[in-house]
């Protein structure tokens, strides 16, 4: 799939185009402004609507707005993942410094978090790319897809022992205390209940580990954003090296955009829903993330030949609106909700942040790497295989994605962010004894 398709950049700018001609959100910029002035004139006077209506817009506006200039901005475009990166990091910046006033910030949050957008923008997703993809291509990416996993997770830690050892740090805290809440899945799904296996097994509170776990999670987060867009310059160096979107030669669903319609819309819509909830019904019997479930079922489904080709292409053109439209919102909405710059800001010394790296790295080079041996493109296994390992979840997936261009690999980011976390839990408990003990 050409990665310009679900990308939520604009075309990149050129200098001798006048700032009046450009778009932002496809709004000529006049227009554009006047609805940001709408906007700040509801927030002065506090006429601003909480809930969806006000939170949606603010992260629409702001997002799209700093999704606007991250594409512009050399270094930050080519490199460091663009408009994606601007709008996580940007938002997160406004908050803490107390740029966005505190009740618009709680809406927002209270929006991501207690509103459920982040699972209604990764169920779309989930459902439109599983769904959209040829049967057969889902069958043999699926069935190598475990090795380079394996992977990245060996060579995180080989890398974090490595450069912790240069340092004078112990291998067993650059695995435990770093490499281990970075390759968890995420928050709920990775450093709190990693926090209790600890409590369990070495004898502190929780909230005494989750005081250590988190700073090393969320500037690995930061790690793997950057790697990301870093991993999407160098495909566009060596294009030898990448299948921009895809994860294997050969594998090309691009043929399959059609037109979008707006009966399509809707049907997609119901699709997208009723697969997350129908997850969330086996969490309650299996015990695995419902959205672990969700993407297990909607790939049986798939491979069974058993959802008819409307339903199929509904649930990819739903995908592609909600990912053109309302990706730089959603990262506006994650640096609010979920990125807290000052935990990374704690967290920087020169050790600590070269462990981090380490650790992100190596995930990234070991899923590549095997990734290629396997018939995978190495920059696509790098990113779903090993970042998606090692940033905060789904939070993470969508910025990962974002920052490297490629939304379409989101099944497989989200495999790496549920599975993949519930191994690092699993792990967890044999390896602490083992250093500990």
């Amino acid at each position: 799939m050409n990665r310009t398709t679900l990308s939520p950049a604009v075309s990149e700018g050129t200098p001798n185009v006048s700032l009046l001609s450009q778009r932002i959100f496809n709004l000529p910029l006049p227009l554009f402004a006047i609805a940001l002035l709408v906007m700040a004139a509801a927030i002065v006077t506090d006429t601003l609507p909480t809930g969806m209506i006000g939170a949606l817009l603010v992260m629409m506006l702001l997002g799209e707005l700093l999704g606007f200039a991250g594409d512009r901005l050399p270094i930050i475009r080519t490199y460091l993942g663009g408009g994606a990166i601007m709008a996580l990091f940007g938002a997160a910046s406004m908050v803490y410094f107390g740029w966005l006033p505190a009740a618009v910030a709680d809406d927002v949050a209270s929006f991501m978090k207690g509103g459920g957008f982040l699972d209604f923008y990764i169920a779309a997703l989930i459902t439109g790319s599983i769904l959209g993809m040829d049967a057969k291509v889902l069958v043999k990416v699926g069935s190598r897809y475990a090795l380079p996993l394996l992977c990245s997770v060996l060579f995180a830690a080989l890398f974090a022992m490595a450069v912790g050892a240069l340092l004078g740090f112990s291998p067993q805290d650059a695995v435990v205390v770093i490499a281990m809440p970075i390759m968890g899945g995420g928050m709920g799904a990775g450093a709190v209940p990693m926090s209790q296996i600890y409590e369990q097994l070495l004898g502190q509170p929780a909230s005494y580990y989750i005081s250590i776990l988190v700073p090393a999670l969320a500037l690995g987060n930061v790690f793997a954003i950057i790697i990301a867009g870093l991993l999407n310059g160098l495909g566009n160096r060596y294009p030898s090296l990448t299948g921009n979107g895809q994860m294997m030669p050969g594998v090309d669903v691009s043929d399959k955009e059609g037109p979008i319609t707006l009966p399509a819309l809707g049907i997609g819509l119901v699709a997208a829903l009723s697969f997350f909830i129908a997850g969330q019904i086996l969490g309650k019997f299996v015990p695995l993330h419902p959205y672990a479930l969700m993407i297990v079922l909607v790939a049986l489904l798939k491979v069974s030949n058993l959802v008819p080709e409307s339903i199929n292409d509904a649930a990819s053109q739903w995908f592609r609106f909600v990912a053109r439209n309302w990706t730089f919102a959603l990262l506006f909405g994650i640096g609010v909700a979920f990125t807290d710059l000052g935990q990374v800001l704690d967290a920087i010394s020169l050790t600590y942040v070269l462990i981090v790296f380490a650790v992100v790295a190596g995930a990234a080079f070991g899923a590549g790497l095997v990734g290629r041996l396997v018939g995978f493109y190495p920059i696509e296994s790098a990113i779903t295989a090993g970042l998606c390992m090692a940033n905060m979840g789904g939070t993470g997936d969508v910025a990962v994605l974002s920052a490297a261009r490629r939304m379409s690999l989101m099944p497989f980011a989200q495999i790496s962010s549920r599975l993949g976390g519930a191994l690092i839990l699993l792990i967890s408990s044999v390896v602490v004894p083992l250093f500990f003990t």
